[in-house]
């Protein structure tokens, strides 16, 4: 038994399972219509990217693009993506790990980000929502460890040092939703580091979020912006989990000492 309210009016519907099926598929069938495949996985999406991004970063090299040019990952799958583009530029690969500070009622919400060096940026809704400095310090303090232990496991250490200093830093992610994440971490890296340009590339958004993404970067480069956009998965025929071991193997490439 359906039951359906429209205008005040409580109406029964009585439907058979085998017509519910067939509604549940048509709407399946519609979405996939609207969000169809774009990249048959991260590697040619990685690929894609880098052809688009090429032009680009050419034209504001001082020297050349392999020593002007640092691609910085968001773990974990956005080390994929961010492996190809350095590969294809002959570049170095970094990675940046922030976490997100939860809400005291829902922690999935989020209402920050914390960074490497335990600087944390906050949302209004900090303030809207009476929550207490104390509450977001202990979350910061208990988010940073697990940075740490992240880094340390993909990167060998924790410290940047001047990895970013006077650097082109293309910041990627196999493609953005909320884009809270990306952008935390394009905040920090612009106001903590001596870099000469940030340049946010990822190979699909939704065309919600550009205005914001441009107000961390100089350069926002996002070959695909499908509306509707509903998750990020849609638009990759394979969208496998990216493990840990995967991201220290491409990390172990680039000199980084991992075990």
């Amino acid at each position: 038994m359906e039951k359906v309210t429209t205008n005040n009016i409580r109406v029964s519907l009585c439907l058979h399972p085998t017509l519910i099926d067939k509604l549940h598929k048509g709407y399946t069938e519609v979405l996939d219509k609207l969000q169809s495949v774009i990249y048959r996985d991260r590697v040619e999406a990685g690929n894609h990217l880098a052809k688009v991004l090429e032009p680009v970063i050419e034209t504001q090299t001082k020297d050349s693009i392999q020593r002007d040019i640092l691609v910085v990952a968001i773990p974990r799958g956005g080390v994929i993506v961010g492996d190809i583009i350095a590969s294809n530029l002959g570049t170095k690969l970094d990675i940046v790990v922030s976490r997100k500070i939860g809400s005291p009622e829902n922690p999935e919400f989020a209402i920050g980000a914390v960074m490497p060096d335990g600087n944390y940026f906050l949302k209004d809704v900090v303030d809207s929502f009476n929550i207490s400095r104390e509450y977001v310090e202990q979350e910061a303090r208990d988010q940073l460890k697990e940075i740490h232990r992240r880094l340390i496991s993909y990167r060998g250490t924790i410290d940047y040092d001047k990895e970013f200093a006077d650097k082109i830093v293309v910041l990627v992610d196999d493609g953005i939703a909320t884009g809270a994440t990306l952008m935390a971490s394009a905040q920090w890296i612009k106001s903590s580091f001596n870099c000469r340009r940030l340049v946010i590339a990822v190979p699909v958004a939704p065309p919600s979020i550009l205005n914001d993404l441009k107000y961390f970067a100089d350069n926002v480069i996002v070959p695909f912006t499908p509306d509707p956009f509903m998750a990020i998965g849609r638009f990759y025929r394979i969208f496998d989990q990216v493990s840990d071991e995967q991201v220290k193997k491409i990390m172990k490439k680039y000199g980084y000492n991992v075990s």
